[in-house]
């Protein structure tokens, strides 16, 4: 008996010894909770934005805070430092800005080089040109590029709202992949804003952690409104009376069609939001009593977002909202984040899409537009969901223009060089002004019919005969 006990005993503690490494051990996959805490004896160095860009050298890898919160007084400093000095070489990593990237201009070339994880209108045509990179790359995976060490950096440029009376700054309506970026940057300039909104979440960093703080007071980049189409006015309505049920969380991309969807919610109750990244839309549904967050899984009660981007409106709602949690796109778009929440309702957009559901959503061909941003992360997201409730839609208008000519936006074949975003295994549902096509579990006789179905009129006769040449037999349901 004692002999038994003695092996029970030696059982227990190599148990709790594997445990106790499994709950010590952090892997990089895992989501970094660790605050960016104060550092003893240290505090940032004051300076004008000329004095504070001029520590950057020939060579060096820049990381520059995008959307909302890009530091554009830093980035003219920037570029006037590189031209006057004779920089050169100098690589720019950054997410999309909202404003001007001046560097990503012709008269910059050889001075710097943007190197960006989703392609704007500011960096399209340098990238087309070959005078800027583009990586491609899902959202919840950028910060692992810092985390992991493959992009070092050696400086960042961000905006920061003023300290507190602890000496905490906010990463404001910006903190996606900013937050990893300055845990890895070796020198961090922070242009301090009166007007950047303080947010809650994983935005916090101690000032001791930032090496020069640059004094700023203007409003954010505010995006203009885009006309709502009838084509997404109805795109909308399908989605909002057919797929989005009361106590859904949803995932909206960017863009019009995302905002004319959320408008058509108003008469839904306890939704609840878990994004990559939201816009005004979302305070209406707050102030109507629709968007809850009562229902949720993941943060109960809270909005959950890595970036906003909108007006000022927008600004001001973020602004000391403890209703909202802005927090690192390693966790708010992580698959196996997501799922738990219920009915999770991902609607997100495309260029184009073949008649056997492959999305084209980062390029017109060869000629790079966009990026993956956090479609796939959301859409696989919602599909496995938990409660078998999840709902992955790609939406688009039947129809582009392309040239001043109006084209089908389903076709028999992607143009060639389109890149495929999201596979035809990931498509659950798809939906234009023509109505819902449902493609999960339907082979691709099947998928044709159901995307001819809801394809512009006009072309329908044409994609039924591209089809039956494609697959050598009739679509048919």
């Amino acid at each position: 008996m004692n002999s038994l006990c003695r092996q029970s005993s030696r059982l227990v503690k190599k148990i709790n010894s594997v445990c106790h490494a499994k709950l010590t051990k952090r892997s990089f996959y895992l989501y970094n909770p660790d605050p960016l805490h104060a550092l003893p004896n240290k505090q940032p160095d004051w300076k004008t934005a000329e004095e504070a860009v001029s520590v950057i050298q020939s060579g060096q890898r820049v990381y520059v805070h995008g959307g909302a919160a890009s530091p554009t007084p830093l980035l003219t400093a920037l570029c006037k430092h590189g031209k006057t000095n004779n920089l050169t070489d100098v690589e720019i990593i950054e997410a999309p800005l909202q404003g001007d990237a001046l560097y990503a201009e012709k008269e910059y070339e050889n001075i710097f080089r943007a190197n960006t994880m989703f392609i704007s209108e500011t960096t399209r045509e340098a990238i087309n040109e070959g005078r800027a990179d583009c990586i491609p790359i899902f959202l919840s995976e950028i910060p692992l590029l810092f985390r992991r060490r493959i992009l070092n950096l050696d400086v960042a440029l961000i905006s920061l709202s003023p300290p507190d009376n602890h000496g905490f700054c906010s990463l404001g309506p910006g903190v996606d992949c900013t937050r990893a970026a300055v845990q890895n940057a070796n020198f961090i300039i922070g242009m301090v804003n009166k007007q950047m909104p303080r947010t809650f979440g994983d935005g916090l960093i101690h000032s001791s952690h930032v090496d020069i703080m640059v004094e700023a007071d203007h409003p954010l980049r505010a995006v203009e409104h885009i006309r709502i189409t009838p084509q997404v006015q109805e795109i909308a309505r399908h989605i909002a009376d057919n797929l989005v049920e009361d106590g859904a969380t949803i995932q909206t991309g960017i863009g019009r069609l995302p905002d004319a969807v959320l408008v058509k919610l108003r008469n839904h109750k306890d939704l609840g939001i878990h994004t990559e990244m939201f816009s005004d839309t979302v305070i209406d549904l707050v102030e109507e009593g629709a968007i809850t967050n009562a229902k949720k899984t993941i943060q109960t009660g809270k909005i959950v977002s890595s970036f906003a981007l909108g007006s000022k409106r927008l600004y001001d709602f973020l602004d000391d909202n403890s209703f909202v949690a802005m927090c690192d796109c390693s966790f708010t778009n992580n698959i196996a984040i997501i799922c738990q929440n219920p009915r999770v309702t991902a609607i997100n957009t495309c260029l184009a899409m073949d008649l056997t559901g492959q999305v084209c959503s980062d390029s017109f061909g060869t000629y790079m537009y966009s990026g993956f941003g956090g479609q796939i992360d959301f859409i696989r997201g919602a599909a496995c969901g938990l409660d078998g409730e999840g709902k992955p839609i790609i939406a688009c208008p039947s129809t582009a223009l392309k040239d001043g000519e109006e084209i089908s936006r389903i076709v028999p074949t992607l143009e060639q060089g389109s890149g495929v975003v999201t596979t035809r295994a990931h498509v659950h549902y798809v939906v234009t002004e023509y109505g819902i096509a449902y493609l999960f579990g339907k082979n691709l006789r099947q998928r044709a019919y159901e995307l001819i179905r809801i394809a512009h009129p006009q072309y329908r006769e044409s994609l039924e005969k591209a089809a039956f040449e494609r697959l050598k037999c009739m679509p048919s349901p």
